[in-house]
């Protein structure tokens, strides 16, 4: 991992990452430079297999007070246009962490006021100290009440009517009336909250990689659908691809011997190929999408792979979340045609 200037990183426990706001002495609000390191924070977090869960907490008595009052003070001073590429950066630097698709897991130390408000948002679950208090505090300065996302999140959280009454007063909102709501998931004591959080994260983290990634887009992704039958049809085809993964089978050979399982996150499938002139063949019937390229015999790219047309049965491994893909094993040697790159149909 890169060096953050304003952000403190620790890794406590296996495949659990927790990032600290760290600038105490001004409750950790959100300079413009610190904007651009939430966004790489969550690029570096997303291509980093070893991190599976992301807690986010502030350091000393608040979570985040928003933007910095200094560099508030340039705002007015900006073009249109100028604000507009700025607000359209910092927006995504916060969105990114509900487009991670790693779990995020908000740990409310203190005041979580204007984009620390969204920030909390972005995770997909929150925890709270009982100091814990939320403001959308923008429509008080002359600003729309909506921003970095809190109109399009509060409202999916907490219902429309709680949002409207949220955004367009601009109140503060205590930890007990957040849990009563929905805001928060529960309130835990100040000196067990990143504990908690941490605990959690690796609750979730025990599961496949793969699993956990799908359940986290496919509940982001139906909260919205238009329709049970459309919500259906991802949940099919999600519980498709992970039934046929290495994952699943360790699951329920864990299961059978009693004890953990140990998760590779790749997917992985024996498949019989039956050549056929002019055709292929599956005995199994397995549909599954194509490998990479390094992942081929000799002579054959990832698109003439999936149409070649071999005699032979191959287990071959599709790389998941930047893996190192395994390469196909044949039970016996390539064909000559297949060696010659010349079987693509």
């Amino acid at each position: 991992m890169p060096h953050y200037a304003n952000l403190h990183l620790d890794r406590p426990a296996p495949r659990v990452m927790v990032a600290t706001l760290n600038r105490p002495q001004r409750m950790n609000a959100l300079t413009f430079s610190m904007f651009d390191e939430l966004g790489r924070l969550c690029s570096d977090v997303g291509e980093d297999d070893d991190v599976q869960a992301l807690v986010l907490t502030g350091a000393g008595r608040a979570f985040c007070a928003g933007l910095d009052l200094d560099d508030a003070a340039i705002l007015s001073g900006m073009t249109a246009m100028d604000f507009m590429r700025g607000q359209e950066r910092w927006a995504n630097a916060v969105a990114g962490f509900r487009l991670l698709p790693k779990p995020v897991i908000a740990a409310v130390n203190g005041a979580a006021a204007g984009a620390g408000f969204s920030l909390a948002l972005a995770a997909d679950i929150r925890l709270a100290a009982p100091t814990a208090r939320f403001n959308a505090a923008f429509v008080k300065i002359g600003l729309s009440g909506g921003d970095c996302g809190s109109s399009w999140m509060l409202p999916r959280i907490v219902g429309l009517g709680h949002a409207s009454e949220i955004l367009l007063t601009g109140r503060f909102v205590e930890a007990t009336e957040a849990a009563r709501i929905g805001l928060v998931n529960r309130v835990v004591s100040a000196e067990d909250l990143v504990t908690e959080a941490v605990t959690l994260a690796a609750s979730i983290t025990a599961n496949s990689p793969l699993g956990v990634r799908l359940t986290k887009q496919v509940v982001q992704v139906n909260v919205d659908a238009p329709s049970l039958h459309a919500a259906l049809e991802i949940e099919n085809r999600n519980q498709a691809l992970t039934a046929r993964t290495e994952d699943m089978r360790e699951a329920l050979q864990a299961f059978r011997d009693r004890r953990e399982p140990h998760f590779s996150g790749q997917l992985c499938r024996y498949e019989q190929i039956s050549y056929l002139p002019g055709r292929v063949r599956s005995q199994s019937r397995t549909v599954l999408p194509p490998p990479l390229a390094s992942s081929c015999p000799p002579g054959l790219n990832a698109t003439q792979q999936t149409r070649a047309t071999w005699p032979t049965r191959t287990r071959c491994c599709w790389p998941l979340a930047g893996r190192t893909p395994a390469p196909c094993r044949p039970s016996r040697r390539w064909p000559a045609a297949a060696r010659s790159g010349l079987t693509s149909i």
